[in-house]
């Protein structure tokens, strides 16, 4: 059995050899950083000795870390807001990047193609600062561009950054602006590895780019579209910080719609220095992504097993 397994492991030594490095990191980064998660029952302390050892000698409160997130008036807040954006992310995300993939590939030009799909990449790398001033410059209630226009046609200013009905909309469309044109790349390759024969043998029955659309491409990307949509579920209780932070200019007047689980927690931490109420946030938010993972899964597997993630 021994040699078995060596002569298995030698024979795809190369393939193993390729995993290694991702593998190493996960391990580094993902795994043992679990163990950490005792701080979110404990009391922690810098002063009680090095790093390991202050974990161990801090004292156990059990689940009173918790307390600050489910004891306070924000918590039906943030918990609302993370939970409702997330679920628009996921929605309009899907629906937009898989309609801009479409239509990329049914663009005649290959060089404009190529053009737009570059022009959609670039703000992926655009770091939220950069995002939040560039916002900014166009909301800016005494010199932003959206006011100098409506001020052209007799139009009050409006205070973009003291009024938070606007928002929901202005975050939305800017998450939309930042990673639709990533996210539609995945979606482009998988329509480019269909086979054209599909297309072909359609055109022959007369058969649309609509109905081409709707009974080959899709079906096509459907188990693609499955599993990215399952892997969003289970970070679905995870705000992008920066989106909710930088961009909105960390603004008190708007936080009834901006703040969230993730800003939440790190203004706390700002104040009080708590480091388990801060772990304590990160495993509420790993544990119900888990389950919603996992029951999402589950009813995925029962109406297609083929499109299940396990």
């Amino acid at each position: 059995m021994l040699a078995r397994s060596l002569k298995r492991l030698n024979r795809n030594k190369m393939l193993l050899l390729m995993v290694l490095p991702a593998t190493i990191w996960f391990v580094v980064f993902s795994y043992l950083p679990m163990a950490g998660t005792i701080i979110a029952f404990k009391e922690y302390r810098y002063d009680s000795g090095g790093f390991l050892a202050s974990i161990v000698n801090s004292q156990w409160v059990g689940m009173k870390n918790f307390d600050f997130l489910f004891r306070t008036d924000d918590a039906f807040i943030i918990t609302r807001n993370t939970v409702l954006y997330n679920a628009a992310f996921i929605v309009l995300g899907l629906i937009v990047a898989v309609a801009m993939a479409i239509v990329l590939v049914e663009l005649s030009s290959k060089r404009l193609s190529k053009t737009y799909q570059t022009a959609m990449f670039m703000p992926y790398f655009l770091s939220w600062v950069i995002v939040g001033y560039f916002v900014f410059s166009f909301l800016s209630s005494s010199k932003g561009l959206l006011n100098q226009i409506t001020s052209l046609f007799g139009m009050e200013p409006i205070n973009w950054y003291a009024d938070p009905k606007y928002w929901p909309y202005i975050l939305v469309l800017i998450y939309l602006w930042k990673f639709v044109g990533y996210n539609s790349v995945m979606y482009l390759a998988a329509i480019m590895g269909i086979d054209r024969s599909l297309y072909e043998a359609a055109m022959i029955d007369g058969a649309g780019k609509w109905k081409q659309i709707r009974h080959i491409t899709l079906p096509q990307l459907s188990a693609l579209m499955t599993i990215l949509t399952l892997l969003a579920v289970g970070k679905i209780f995870y705000a992008d910080f920066g989106l909710f932070y930088q961009v909105p200019r960390d603004s008190g007047l708007l936080y009834a719609t901006t703040n969230v689980i993730d800003t939440y927690v790190y203004r706390g931490l700002k104040t009080t220095g708590e480091i388990g109420m801060t772990t304590a946030a990160g495993l509420y938010q790993s544990f119900v992504g888990f389950v919603l993972v996992v029951s999402t899964n589950f009813i995925v597997r029962k109406i297609n097993k083929d499109n299940a993630l396990f």
